[in-house]
C-alpha cells in the first residue's frame, strides 16, 4: 500500500486525526444530516481496494477473516465508494473469549454481516467531513453516532486511532473497539444450541444398533423394510441376535429362503404392534393384538415385563416411527 503520502499528510498537520481542517476539533451544532461524500472526494483507482488495502495491514487478519466469512469481499471490492470504520485485531481481542470463533461459524453468517456492514457508510467520507457530522447512516440500516472528544473523532464510542487511509473505492478509518449494532450492544454472539440429532425409523435405528444383524436379515427377507420404514407408529418387540440363535439351526436356515417367506412374515409381524405403546403403558396391559392378527400376552412378575413367556431386556428406544422393546427370546405365533 502506499500510506507514505497519507503519513506525510498526518505529519504535516500535527493534528491527532489528521483533520483536514482547523476546525475540526468540533462537530456543527444540531442534528447534522446524514452526508455521503461521493462528490467530495476523488477515489484515485491506482491505489488498492477496501480489502486489498486490510488484506495487506498486519493490523486487520481478524477483519479480512470476518469479511471472507460473511461473504462480503466481493461487495467490499466493488466501485463504492464506502467509507469503513475498521477494528484492529487488538478491538476484536477485547470481545468476550470465543465470540470471534462463534460469529466466524457459518450458522452465525448472518449475524456477522450485520455487525460488519454496521461498521460501513455508503460513499466515502474523509475525517475532515466526518468531524462535521453527528450521525451516520450505516449500509446495515442502523445510525452510528459520531462525537468528537478531547480533538478526536469516536464513532459509536470507538475511538478513530487512524484516519483517511485511501483506497481506490473509498476510505479507512481506523477505530480501536469493535461496533455492534444497538440489538447486540449488551451480549456477545449467542452461542447456537446443539440440536437433538434426527430420530432415525424403526429399520434404520436396528441396523445401526448392536445385536440385530439376525432380525434385520430376516426383515429383509421378508420384504418387510418399507412397511417399518413407513409412518406407522409401530411398537416392535425386537429378539435380539442371541434370541435367533435359540432356534434350531436349520429352522432359522429354512425361514430365510424364499419358500419360508410366508412363515417369516408371520412370526415377524407377530412382533409389531399398530400403535406407539411405551413401557409404562405395556405394564397396564395384558395383553397386544399384533399385526399378525394374534394376541401376544403381556405378564410383570419380580423378574420383570414378559412377552409371551419372553423377557423384556429394555424399553422405550424411540424412533421416528414408532418404538422397540428388546426382548430375549424369538415370539412364536400360536
Amino acid at each position: 500500500m502506499r500510506y507514505h503520502s497519507i503519513t506525510s499528510a498526518l505529519a504535516a498537520t500535527g493534528l491527532l486525526l489528521s483533520f483536514a481542517t482547523s476546525g475540526a476539533a468540533a462537530p456543527c451544532s444540531g442534528s447534522a444530516k446524514v452526508h455521503h461524500a461521493t462528490k467530495h472526494q476523488h477515489v484515485s483507482t491506482t491505489q488498492p481496494t477496501i480489502v486489498e488495502a486490510a488484506a495487506a495491514s498486519k493490523d486487520f487478519t481478524t477483519l479480512v477473516a470476518a469479511v471472507k466469512a460473511a461473504g462480503l469481499a466481493e461487495t467490499l471490492s466493488g466501485e463504492g465508494p464506502f467509507t469503513v470504520f475498521a477494528p484492529t485485531d487488538a478491538a476484536f481481542g477485547k470481545l468476550p473469549k470465543g465470540t470471534v470463533a462463534e460469529l466466524l461459524k457459518p450458522e452465525n453468517r448472518d449475524k456477522l454481516t450485520a455487525i460488519l456492514t454496521y461498521h460501513v457508510v455508503s460513499g466515502a467520507v474523509p475525517a475532515s467531513e466526518a468531524v462535521k457530522l453527528d450521525k451516520a447512516k450505516t449500509v446495515n440500516g442502523g445510525v452510528l453516532p459520531l462525537k468528537v472528544v478531547d480533538g478526536g473523532l469516536t464513532v459509536g464510542g470507538a475511538k478513530v486511532v487512524k484516519a483517511d487511509i485511501n483506497c481506490a473505492n473509498g476510505v479507512i478509518h481506523v477505530i480501536d473497539t469493535v461496533l455492534l449494532p444497538p440489538a447486540d450492544a449488551a451480549k456477545p454472539a449467542e452461542t447456537p444450541k446443539k440440536q437433538p440429532a434426527a430420530k432415525k425409523d424403526i429399520v434404520d435405528t436396528a441396523v445401526a444398533a448392536d445385536g440385530f444383524s439376525t432380525l434385520v436379515a430376516a426383515v429383509k427377507a421378508a420384504g418387510l423394510v418399507e412397511t417399518l420404514q413407513g409412518d406407522g407408529p409401530f411398537t416392535v418387540f425386537a429378539p435380539t441376535d442371541e434370541a435367533f440363535s435359540k432356534l434350531p439351526k436349520e429352522t432359522l436356515a429354512a425361514l430365510l429362503t424364499p419358500e419360508g417367506k410366508d412363515q417369516l412374515t408371520k412370526i415377524l409381524t407377530y412382533h409389531v404392534v399398530p400403535g406407539k405403546v411405551l413401557a409404562a403403558d405395556v405394564v397396564k396391559l395384558k395383553s397386544a393384538k399384533t399385526a399378525a392378527g394374534g394376541e401376544v400376552k403381556i405378564s410383570v412378575d419380580k423378574d420383570g415385563v414378559m412377552i409371551d413367556g419372553a423377557k423384556v431386556l429394555k424399553t422405550d428406544i424411540e424412533c421416528s416411527n414408532g418404538v422397540i422393546h428388546v426382548i430375549d427370546t424369538v415370539l412364536l405365533p400360536k
